[in-house]
Parts: structure tokens; sequence; C-alpha cells
């Protein structure tokens, strides 16, 4: 996600209880949940270097239902580069928008302790206190090994009523985000159109929040994150048990007006999509949380590049591989294929170059006076194991900078301590599935609703 740069996630063996479902219907068996993203797009500069900021960080981190459905919709118009998913939690219901992120596992929102709370605006912080079902999680709770504690975190004492469970996320520019781990009631819209109360689902209360990741711009109209990782306390994870280990998604193009509104699925359901080109899920054990997908090669105008295969491998200290990874803006590759990418891109590119770089950008052109610039732009391929091809339009990979002038949004990473990554911009327009109990994660243009 690349606003936030998150903390080292803790494994354990303790995996979390089933959530109880209080009202189903007998529909086939998923969730889902609307994807939310508003325009225009944030500051490219800004956006390239949170994303930067959350490479680095995250390269240290080496450790028959119905379904359910979320809309999901753009941050844009706040400033984020993030695709926001409308989360009602509590009893009464209150409904928070959390940044959709397959790149971390923790599901957190902001909280407060107010006795008064008018000072609050609506629908930007969650009230403990309103909920009947709102419950902290005892320190001795299996749950609570699964989340980073303060370091002055007072001792277990298991005799205590109230000896609850702190956690503490730390972020890359020293921003924190800590409070209360506990659980809560969910309510969810289900195939059939009823809700699904889901109880004792675990997630961050965020009491104290600081820095520019998690409380500056680049956080602008997130309540929270719901984490959507392979880990066991993701919201993924949780629901999975539930209605199927398996979950989708569409990002609708941020440019579009007014922003369309595509779904978050949980679960094995929804608009069955006929042909979804399928590939392997990696596994990479000192980087447990992330979807690894195998890349092979990259085309330009469908000429092959000649790539070392082995600048895509993981390596034995968990560094390289490429991540897909939603909360991610831009695009990374490793740097001897982003070198070989960019050469051939001005080589084959058709229009004049921008008077000036946009910042942190190694590639811009003018688009001035040209109608349509995607149809002469080149046409990048990506060919990942087991046969799958991926085929971005230029404007997944191309963006406005200032007016008139495009910018390629790829991006350079040392691959002997980070990865390469597909961030959601690239993702725009495609369905994902990722089939967690296969190992394999699909896609196809064909998946997403049209505005």
């Amino acid at each position: 996600m690349f606003p936030l740069l998150y903390l080292c996630s803790f494994l354990s063996l303790f995996l979390l209880p089933p959530a109880n479902l209080a009202a189903v219907s007998n529909d086939r068996k998923y969730l889902k949940l609307p994807l939310l993203r508003k325009s225009p797009f944030p500051s490219p500069t800004q956006a390239l270097a949170l994303d930067t900021r959350r490479l680095h960080f995250l390269s240290l981190r080496r450790k028959p239902v119905p379904f359910v459905k979320s809309p999901v919709v753009s941050g844009a118009s706040s400033g984020s580069g993030q695709y926001f998913v409308d989360l009602r939690i509590g009893q009464p219901p209150q409904s928070l928008l959390l940044i959709a992120d397959t790149g971390s596992d923790l599901v957190w929102v902001k909280c407060s302790a107010c006795r008064n709370c008018s000072h609050h605006s609506p629908a930007t912080v969650f009230f403990p206190r309103h909920s009947s079902t709102f419950s902290p999680a005892h320190c001795y709770d299996p749950v609570c090994r699964l989340v980073p504690k303060p370091g002055r975190a007072p001792r277990c004492n298991h005799t205590r009523i109230h000896s609850t469970c702190p956690y503490e996320y730390g972020y890359a520019d020293g921003s924190l985000t800590s409070g209360l781990f506990a659980r809560e009631t969910t309510s969810l819209k289900t195939s059939s159109g009823k809700e699904a109360k889901l109880k004792s689902v675990a997630f961050g209360c965020g009491f104290r929040i600081s820095g520019q990741s998690v409380s500056g711009t680049s956080f602008n109209g997130a309540n929270g994150v719901m984490g959507l990782g392979r880990g066991p306390i993701s919201f993924a994870s949780q629901l999975g048990r539930r209605f199927g280990n398996k979950f989708s998604y569409c990002l609708m193009d941020y440019t579009l007006s007014p922003p369309p509104t595509s779904y978050l699925i949980i679960g094995d359901g929804g608009d069955a999509v006929s042909k979804l080109f399928f590939t392997p899920l990696l596994t990479n054990p000192l980087s447990p949380t992330f979807y690894y997908v195998k890349l092979k090669s990259v085309f330009v105008n469908g000429a092959k590049l000649r790539i070392d295969p082995s600048i895509w491998e993981i390596d034995d200290s968990g560094n390289g591989g490429t991540v897909m990874d939603s909360g991610t803006t831009l695009a990374f590759l490793a740097d001897p294929a982003y070198r070989l990418v960019i050469a051939a891109v001005k080589q084959r590119i058709k229009l004049p170059n921008a008077d000036e770089l946009t910042p942190g950008f190694d590639l811009c052109v003018n688009v001035s006076g040209v109608t349509k610039p995607e149809k002469i732009l080149p046409r990048l391929k990506f060919e990942f194991s087991g046969g799958a091809v991926f085929v971005p339009p230029p404007r997944n990979y191309f963006i406005e900078t200032e007016e008139q002038i495009q910018c390629l949004a790829i991006q350079s990473v040392d691959p002997k301590v980070g990865f390469s990554v597909i961030g959601n911009l690239m993702q725009q327009g495609f369905l994902f599935e990722f089939d967690r109990d296969r190992s394999r994660l699909g896609f196809s243009r064909r998946g997403c609703a049209l505005p």
C-alpha cells in the first residue's frame, strides 16, 4: 500500500477462530464489497516518493454460504492513490473507508475514546463506546500473539480481567499507529442482497496515530486499512474460513467521471468469467504476507526483451521476485529489466519529449495536439509462469503529470534489496482473482463492469 510502509508481520501457530455468521442466505458462497476511488489522481511526484518509501520498508519484512461484496472506489479526489472499501463495523454499524491492501495483513481503523464526540466529523473514526459488541482482546488471547507490541507494553497478567492486548505499528518515516487489538461485529451485504453480521472479526483500534504516512496528505480520505494479505489476521483470511479461501476485485479507471464503483468479492462466487488466465502464486518464507508471481518475459510492441531470467528470481535472502500489490500505486521493475524496458520504449515512441521531465520520472512526452495518444504509445506485454499473458493498455502505465504531459509510470528497484511490483495503476480495468487454496492468481480483461 503506497502511503503505508508496514512493519514486520508476526507469525504464529495460532489461527483465529472462524467468524460467526448471524444472518446469511442460501445463495452461492462469496462476499462482495464495493471498491471506491475518486478523481483526479494525486501528485505523481508525491505518489512516487511514497511508493518508494513503502517499497524500501516492505523489503525489510521477512518473516455453500453466500458470498459477500463491498464497493471499491478511488480515493484520488482526496489526493490518495489508493482504492477504498466501505466497512460497516460495530452495533449499530459505523461506516468507515479503509484502504484495500493486498500488501499487508492487519485490519485497523482510527478510533476515538471520546465521551462527547461532537468535535469529530461523522464517519471519520470508530467510536467503541457507541458499539454494544466491541470487545478488546485479552493479552493472553492467541490472536494477540499475531500483532507487534509497543516497546514498553505492560506485562500480561492473566489474573486481571482487563488485561488488554496493545499493539503498535511503525513506519519507515517514523509514523506510528497504536492502540488496542480487539474483536467486533461487521455488517456486510451478501449476494442475495441480505445483510450478514459476522461476529468476532479481529482488528486494530488505533487511538494514537502520528506521522506523515498515516495522518498526512497521503492518507487523505482513509479511516484505516483493510489488510488482504496471506497472514492469518488479514480480512481475506478471517472471512475466507467462512466464505471460501478466495477473493477478487476490479480497480476501475481513476480518470473516469463520475468515478465508477466496482466490487471486492470474498468467497467463491460472483459473476462468472469464462476466460481467466492463471499463473501460480509463489511463496517466500521470508516475506509470507505477499502474493508473489513469477514474471518470465517483457515485450515492447511485440518484441521480447533480452532480460536474464535470473533477474526475476527470489534469492536466499528473500529479495527479488514480483509482487501483486493493490496498495502500491506505480509499477516497479528490477533495475536491469527496467533499463531495457525504458530503452525499448524510448526507441519506439513517436511523440516529442517533454521540455522538462516531471521530477522522479525518467521518460515524459508531450501529447499536445494528439487526440488519442494511447493509440500511438508503445504497448507493453508481460508473460507470467504458466503461460498467462498480461497486456495492460497504455493508460495503465502512462499518466498525465502536467497538462499535455504524460510520463512512464514505471520505476526502478534494486532486486538485491527489494522486489518488482505490479501496483494498482497497472491493474486497472482487469478482474483479479486470488485463489489461495489452489495457490494461483487469475486475471481477465472481461471481468470488470463497464461504467
